[in-house]
């Protein structure tokens, strides 16, 4: 597995691209994922000055809606292996007819454009539904992948490293965050989330990048290291 971080932890740095991704590629990165597309010619620019990769690409269900067109040739240019749907709201998951409703829409999108449309999830797809969750039906009436985030998961009083295993050949990207016992984000080993479970899920469930994540860094420059730092032993 190769390792990435999401520039959403990073918002705060109040950088040029170029030099936040040389601090990245510096401490030990093999890429990035974007949080949203930007300048995807300036950004590929970039890129390949920092010798860095890209694990894919999150963008908001009203661009990829309104025009698949632009978002595809933005997508190629920048040269992302994967789309990447990071939230849909709670009304998406509240009722089986909701789900089967999302399945469409998902199915629909993923037709669209010519790399792979993962599902990025928060808490909120875990809510009770039948027999399981809402994502449990997601999972099961879709054929689109999944961007795995562990640590929302493990908040939403869910096992990441089951529900991986679930996943087998659909999670080529996982986020690998952990989260305190009250369900909110820390640096990685300070948390409940079981990481090495996780990561070895990964690995036999043939994940291809795994990201890390902070979703509220006390400091976005100490987190590109401790994220690091936090992952490459977990990889070993």
């Amino acid at each position: 597995m190769e390792t990435a971080i999401q520039l959403w932890t990073l918002r705060e740095l109040r950088e040029p691209l170029s030099d936040v991704l040389d601090r990245i590629s510096a401490a030990g990165y093999d890429g990035v994922e974007f949080a949203g597309i930007g300048d995807p010619g300036a950004s590929r620019h970039a890129l390949d000055e920092a010798g860095l990769g890209v694990a894919g690409v999150h963008v908001q269900l009203e661009d990829l809606q309104s025009d698949t067109r632009t978002v595809g040739n933005q997508v190629r240019t920048l040269d992302a292996p994967y789309l990447v749907l990071p939230y849909l709201d709670d009304d998406h998951f509240a009722s089986e007819s909701a789900v089967e409703s999302t399945v469409t829409l998902l199915e629909m999108l993923a037709a669209e454009f010519d790399r792979p449309l993962l599902y990025h999830n928060h808490d909120h797809e875990f809510v009770p539904l039948g027999d399981g969750t809402a994502f449990d039906a997601l999972v099961d009436q879709t054929t689109i992948g999944f961007e795995f985030d562990a640590g929302w998961a493990h908040a939403a009083g869910q096992d990441p490293v089951e529900l991986i295993r679930r996943l087998d050949g659909r999670v080529p990207v996982v986020h690998l965050k952990d989260m305190t016992a009250d369900g909110e984000p820390t640096a990685l080993g300070d948390g409940v989330v079981p990481l090495q479970g996780v990561v070895d899920a990964a690995r036999e469930a043939g994940t291809e990048w795994l990201v890390f994540e902070h979703d509220n860094p006390e400091d976005p420059v100490d987190a590109i290291q401790a994220g690091i730092d936090g992952m490459t032993p977990l990889l070993r």
